[in-house]
């Protein structure tokens, strides 16, 4: 049977944050997690775009329990704000969605000196998690579900020049940011097993969906501006953002997620379709690469994740072959 939102279980009770909660995918599962009873803090830059976006949210829900969280992803003292915030408002968190990314921009730094998608991307949700985790390790059923893409399987991390300050490409910036994003949910399960954690951490990716991410930034950034002509035939091969949100769905609310899984469409080479197990790149497999990953995001961050590290051979769990 193919999984939809009407396979979501009651989230009565349950406080659930999702960054870029204001448009496109964020909206779409920040909207399916309130109509079914939890409690969604919308992460977002703009108080105006989240306003808009919980408007319309109540005209089809108008009981939705709907807060505004102030973050820039792009900011590192945003993001500790925004987890303070959270801890004094909650005290806990019940799911925790990394969503809100950019895409293929132009060469440029966040204001922390960071090549702008690998730190928005990556280090600004890695920054949120480490201190939003022990709010929610000893909750049962508490999950961070992180977003990654297709293009992780071209991304590999430029540890000696993370910045690509050397040889920049939009879209080689965009591959590692989302290779980053994988490897931090495969570590991240890694380290939740090794404190015996009762958080699941998943990944999942939304195949080819015809968001406000992708079409702004086909046209902007294809060469001689051919994504305009690529543009009107997106809605004919792509998913729309009710069916691009729900590998996120899943992998937040499905039973059937196992630790460390990977989720995304499952027709047309993962393009398009209902949720279930995606292809996990041998690149984002690998433990000392993804150990790597971490000790490096610590160091960039000056962010000292609460988890210990997994003992050596620990596995991120059933990830999809």
């Amino acid at each position: 049977m193919n999984w939809n939102i009407t396979n979501i279980p009651s989230q009565q009770g349950r406080t659930v944050l999702v960054t870029g909660a204001n448009s496109g995918i964020g909206r779409e599962a920040a909207q399916a997690l309130a109509a079914n009873g939890a409690h969604v803090i919308m992460a977002c830059r703009s108080r105006e775009k989240a306003d808009k976006a919980m408007v319309h949210i109540r005209k089809r829900w108008p009981k939705a329990e709907l807060e505004f969280l102030e973050l820039d992803l792009a900011r590192q003292q945003s993001v500790h704000e925004a987890a303070r915030q959270v801890r004094e408002r909650h005290g806990k968190l019940d799911l925790l969605i990394n969503n809100a990314g950019v895409m293929w921009v132009e060469k440029s730094l966040t204001e922390d000196g960071f090549e702008t998608q690998f730190g928005t991307n990556h280090l600004g949700h890695f920054t949120l998690a480490a201190l939003l985790i022990d709010t929610m390790m000893n909750l049962p059923g508490s999950r961070v579900v992180t977003v990654s893409s297709l293009a992780h399987r071209a991304g590999r991390i430029q540890f000696d020049d993370p910045n690509l300050a050397r040889e920049y490409g939009r879209h080689r910036a965009y591959a590692q940011s989302k290779v980053a994003n994988l490897l931090f949910a495969l570590e991240l399960q890694r380290r939740l097993f090794a404190a015996d954690a009762q958080t699941l951490s998943v990944a999942c990716h939304p195949g080819l969906s015809n968001t406000n991410l992708i079409g702004p930034g086909l046209v902007r950034q294809s060469p001689l501006r051919l994504g305009a002509l690529v543009r009107p035939f997106m809605a004919l091969i792509a998913q729309n953002e009710r069916s691009g949100a729900l590998p996120t769905l899943y992998a937040a609310t499905s039973d059937a997620v196992r630790p460390g899984g990977y989720y995304g469409p499952q027709w047309l080479g993962e393009f398009m379709g209902p949720p279930g197990p995606a292809q996990v790149s041998g690149y984002a497999r690998n433990e000392e690469v993804a150990a790597r990953l971490w000790r490096l995001s610590e160091s960039l961050t000056g962010v000292t994740s609460p988890l210990p590290e997994p003992q050596s051979g620990e596995q991120a769990g059933t990830a999809a072959e």
